[in-house]
């Protein structure tokens, strides 16, 4: 197994397409965005180990967002070759244009809830249609679920689904060895965003938390993530993105203590400052994360979109534990 390192000016940085060659069977897991400078990273990173689109049987993809699966139908109208997704993220990566007409109208009622500026809500969505329309070739995707098992470039992979950044995100578990390629479920350098990634995310901290105790109760040794460099300890990140969340939390609170009631655009205000491109969703979409949540555990309210604490002694431990109690 390779990793080929691809550029990205268009969201967080470094991605990664992973090369799984043993025998005579060749598997991409992700791809990489549709631009003219990533799709050259990737014809020169494979060409490296003797190998063309055409030469790809397989592609496996840990969700739907463009810097991850950008190019996987220009690869398989060159090669043939097979796409795996999760089914809640197939749909999308095929380009159909009912759900991805229902994402759009989600995204938008969100943005005008979230109490963003119709002049940003205006610059967010140029940048969505922007990076959306570089992919003119979707492919035909083969939908997944958990548990099921792929066999790739000769290696055995299993699925499991980690839905937090996005709805159909999942993990390949290498099933030879304690290790998987994760996506963006936990990544090296920063947190993966929660609430604005993914609009189609109910409960979004929560189902990310989730998602990252089943990381922690798996303890792999190595795990392969869709951005920047392997991560030697996996389980300590996991438990490190935690305490980030409880972190939040408490400031989150302390806004709302401050300056409630607030909508999300307030709150993110106070949490990231001035946000332009793509983190116009984002920091507002991490801000609701942690309201929302606030609300589900009973210590916070909503009304017309702004939301208010309801409870004055917040035990913080019990919301998002810290990781030396788990």
């Amino acid at each position: 197994m390779d990793r080929i390192t691809l550029g990205n000016n268009e969201f967080e940085g470094q991605n990664n397409a992973y090369v799984l060659h043993e025998g005579n069977e060749l598997a991409l897991v992700d791809t990489g965005i549709a631009t003219v400078g990533v799709r050259e990273d990737l014809r020169e990173g494979l060409a490296e180990y003797g190998y063309e689109f055409a030469d790809i049987d397989d592609i496996v993809l840990t969700h739907f967002h463009t810097d991850h699966a950008g190019l996987a139908g220009e690869i398989q109208a060159e090669s043939d070759a097979a796409v795996y997704a999760h089914e809640a993220d197939a749909p999308i990566i095929e380009g159909d244009e009912e759900t991805i007409a229902a994402l759009d109208q989600r995204r938008r009622e969100y943005l005008e809830t979230w109490g963003i500026p119709e002049s940003k809500q205006e610059d967010l969505l140029s940048v969505v249609e922007a990076v959306t329309g570089l992919n003119d070739t979707h492919p035909t995707v083969t939908p997944i679920e958990n548990g099921d098992v792929l066999e790739v470039g000769g290696y055995t992979l299993e699925t499991v689904h980690a839905p937090g950044h996005a709805l159909g995100l999942c993990c390949y578990e290498l099933t030879e060895r304690n290790e998987a390629f994760v996506g963006d479920v936990i990544l090296p350098v920063y947190t993966p965003n929660v609430g604005g990634a993914d609009v189609r995310v109910d409960q979004p901290l929560a189902t990310y938390l989730e998602t990252l105790e089943a990381i922690v109760d798996r303890d792999y040794d190595r795990v392969w993530p869709g951005h920047r460099d392997p991560i030697d300890e996996p389980t300590d990140r996991a438990l490190t993105i935690i305490d980030h969340h409880r972190d939040r939390t408490e400031r989150v609170v302390d806004v709302l203590s401050e300056h409630g009631p607030a909508d999300p655009w307030t709150v993110s205000a106070e949490l990231f400052g001035e946000l332009e491109g793509i983190h116009i969703v984002h920091g507002p979409g991490e801000a609701f994360a942690h309201l929302d949540h606030l609300v589900h555990e009973g210590l916070a309210e909503v009304d017309d979109g702004e939301y208010q604490l309801i409870a004055s002694d917040i035990d913080l431990e019990s919301v998002v534990p810290l990781a030396e109690v788990r």
